[in-house]
């Protein structure tokens, strides 16, 4: 096996540990946004959720990436990379040129050059997005993507865990 799998796959199984260990979804989080970083040797990964009222993705979790880009303003879910919540997993080459950057001048600024943008769902339902950055232009095999994409998987089975627990602990 070589040492790109066995990072993948260690990272894979911490994930599963922590899902299988722990409710706490910022915990989960962090572990796969800093872990996604070292195993894929990338600038960035943040965790967005949607919040369907306000139609706006809002950071759950970020790693990698300055406050200041952060809180740069809203990212709006049908401006930012809108393909990834109809479910398909997309690259975005060069982000500070593409139509699909809701933010391109804050990304220059910030030293992006590519975004990967995965969705998170809960039971079929898409609820996020995993978004990962490079800080030269990249493209992504279809292992990579695969894999980010169960990570993402990961997520939406940690966010179901926490909604059930505290569905449960309500009832008792």
């Amino acid at each position: 096996m070589e040492a790109k799998d066995i990072g993948y796959f260690k990272l894979f199984r911490d994930v599963c540990k922590s899902i299988n260990s722990s409710l706490n979804l910022k915990e989960v989080f962090v572990l796969i946004t800093e872990n996604v970083i070292k195993v894929l040797n990338v600038k960035a990964c943040t965790i967005f959720l949607l919040d369907r009222a306000s139609k706006r993705l809002e950071v759950s979790t970020f790693s990698g990436l300055s406050d200041a880009y952060i809180k740069k303003g809203p990212v709006d879910a049908d401006k930012s990379i809108a393909e990834s919540l109809e479910g398909k997993a997309v690259l975005v080459y060069d982000a500070p040129s593409d139509s699909r950057t809701q933010y391109p001048k804050e990304a220059k600024r910030e030293g992006i050059a590519s975004i990967l943008s995965v969705p998170i769902t809960v039971k079929g339902t898409i609820i996020g997005v995993l978004r990962i950055y490079t800080s030269q232009p990249r493209n992504f095999s279809d292992d990579e993507i695969e894999f980010v994409s169960g990570l993402a998987d990961m997520g939406g089975i940690a966010i179901d865990n926490a909604r059930m627990h505290d569905y449960l602990k309500k009832d008792l």
